[in-house]
């Protein structure tokens, strides 16, 4: 199945429920007694025209209380900021919707995606509102298995469904079973002070690059900060990697079968990360480092650059996070490599990371769903993602909205993605779940210098020769 995302680059890039209310009217009249049935009528019809009845002031109707549970993943201090927006809208939602109280439940990232949400999936009881990822190992596999709720009536109903960029990895039989939050590229985080300390310019090819890691390890500075205990984050390098060496096509190539993990070019990919392991290019000890370790070597100066996704430049501008580095970082793509296959100018990019909904619903419960959609995915929170949190929109922005974006390492990854040959997906996204879970084996195996190139590339192999055969 093809999801290769071309990215909307230059970003040309916008019921509530209104409380009935009712009361009683309770009139009050007074009258006098007379001896004759006429001077009574008389009285009581004076009384009541000249005295009118106090009214009360209506009753607001009390609402019936219900709870949607929303789990989401912006739980570490670098997502701070995503987290307030995702709180603005959980209020504004609740205001809309009368009895709704929502509970978030954070949850890490990995954990959601691979322990907590697939064993929710079979048993049928996932979150009504969940983090969900895209592609064919995630998303499009609920939804066959009719676990999520198709969102393609709703986001007509609210005007949002040609505001989307790409909404290929949720997409299956032409229906949208979830919404991404939001873009990303990955590539190099660099140093500034470090950089002009030891005479490096910022990297446009090859040669440069890997002159770049030179120096700096000559100078007991590690060039690529790494957290390697979660496999997920050299897998990003690696799939960038195969991008240059075997081309932007073969992320798609491995689930349509067109590309083998063990081809030459495959094999060179996992060649050069092994060399640069071997080189001491990252951190000493990183099979043992967090994601949040690698930030900190690479915020407290121990490393020179770091491969991470564009999200990650929001923490470089605050003081709490970056310290030293606030405002010291610079961005650049991989730069192509020599002999390398397709279009060297292609960018990795993705729009696989959002939300998805139960497709168990209550009448209530979908009322919530459909306000959170619309309070989430505005103009207004999709350009305070990218104010904020650096996060590039999954949304068409107005021409007004973009030129409100100062922050210096967004507007490079703007302008890289505006002068990119194209993009290509994370190979997470688009291969089967168990050909994912091989290569976040592999790739540690590598690292540890267990196994050579060859022999992750043959391993990666098998395991989606297994995968094609179960689909047909």
């Amino acid at each position: 199945m093809k999801k290769s995302i071309y990215l909307g680059i230059t970003l040309i890039l916008a019921a509530s429920t209104v409380l009935s209310a009712c009361g009683d009217k309770n009139e009050s009249s007074s009258t006098e007694k007379d001896n004759t049935q006429t001077a009574t009528t008389t009285d009581t019809a004076k009384t009541e025209t000249e005295t009118p009845a106090k009214e009360e002031e209506p009753k607001k109707e009390e609402a019936e209380p219900f709870t949607v549970s929303l789990r989401h993943i912006q739980i570490s201090d670098a997502q701070k900021f995503r987290k307030a927006i995702l709180d603005d809208v959980v209020k504004k939602t609740e205001a809309d919707v009368p009895g709704l109280t929502i509970e978030l439940d954070g949850v890490e990232d990995q954990v959601n995606r691979f322990t907590k949400l697939p064993a929710e999936m079979a048993a049928g009881n996932p979150p009504k509102i969940f983090d969900l990822f895209g592609g064919a190992g995630d998303a499009l596999k609920y939804a066959k298995a009719g676990r999520l709720l198709d969102l393609t009536p709703i986001i007509a109903e609210l005007g949002i469904g040609d505001k989307f960029l790409n909404l290929n990895q949720f997409t299956l039989d032409g229906k949208v079973y979830g919404l991404p939050i939001g873009g990303s590229t990955e590539g190099f985080f660099y140093s500034k002070p470090l950089f002009e300390k030891y005479g490096i310019k910022e990297p446009t090819t090859w040669d440069e690059l890997e002159a770049a890691a030179d120096t700096l390890s000559k100078n007991k500075i590690t060039p690529f900060a790494m957290g390697s205990k979660g496999a997920w984050v050299p897998n990003m390098l690696v799939n960038t990697l195969i991008g240059r060496y075997a081309g932007p096509e073969a992320i798609d190539g491995f689930p349509a079968g067109s590309q083998a993990w063990n081809s030459p070019e495959v094999v060179a990919a996992f060649s050069k990360y092994q060399e640069w392991e071997k080189k001491g290019y990252f951190t000493k000890g990183e099979l043992g480092l967090e994601y949040a370790d690698m930030l900190n070597q690479f915020v407290t100066g121990k490393a020179g650059m770091m491969f991470d996704g564009s999200w990650r430049s929001s923490v470089f501008k605050d003081q709490a996070q970056a310290g030293d580095l606030t405002n010291q970082v610079g961005f650049f793509t991989m730069p192509g490599v020599p002999n390398g296959k397709g279009n060297q100018l292609a960018v990795n990019g993705n729009y696989s990371n959002g939300y998805g909904f139960s497709a168990d619903l209550t009448p209530q419960e979908l009322t919530a769903v459909k306000a959170f959609i619309k309070n989430m995915y505005s103009e207004e929170m999709q350009l305070r993602g990218l104010l904020e949190d650096g996060l590039l929109p999954s949304m068409k922005l107005s021409d007004e909205s973009i030129a409100k974006v100062e922050d210096p390492i967004v507007k490079q990854v703007m302008q890289i993605l505006g002068n990119s040959g194209g993009a290509f997906s994370h190979f997470d996204s688009t291969v089967a779940s168990d050909v994912y879970k091989e290569s976040e084996s592999q790739i540690q195996k590598l690292i540890a210098g267990k196994s050579s190139a060859q022999e992750v590339a043959d391993a990666m192999q098998k395991v989606q020769e297994k995968a094609l055969a179960a689909a047909k």
